[in-house]
């Protein structure tokens, strides 16, 4: 796909291109240069529409976790780095 520019250096997006990134008339995008010399394109996200993305976990009690907490400091537990 490809599109021209105006003489006021605007391009259209193509259809196609908008119905994948789900693009509307308002809505913006963003623009990143890679070092090879590619552009990336992304809608810019607000953030309303990212509500309900993350499935809720368990919840768990404020004292559970005091106590899970403290337990952790007294026992001289070490944090491991999850790669």
């Amino acid at each position: 796909m490809e599109s021209a520019l105006s003489v006021k250096g605007q391009a259209t997006i193509p259809k196609a291109v908008r119905e994948y990134l789900h693009l509307g008339p308002g809505d913006r995008i963003k623009f990143f240069l890679h070092p090879d010399g590619t552009v990336v394109i992304l809608p810019k996200l607000p953030a309303s529409r990212l509500k309900g993305m993350v499935r809720a976990r368990r919840t768990i009690a404020l004292d559970t976790m005091d106590s899970a907490i403290a337990e952790g400091a007294t026992t001289g537990h070490k944090q491991t780095k999850k790669r």
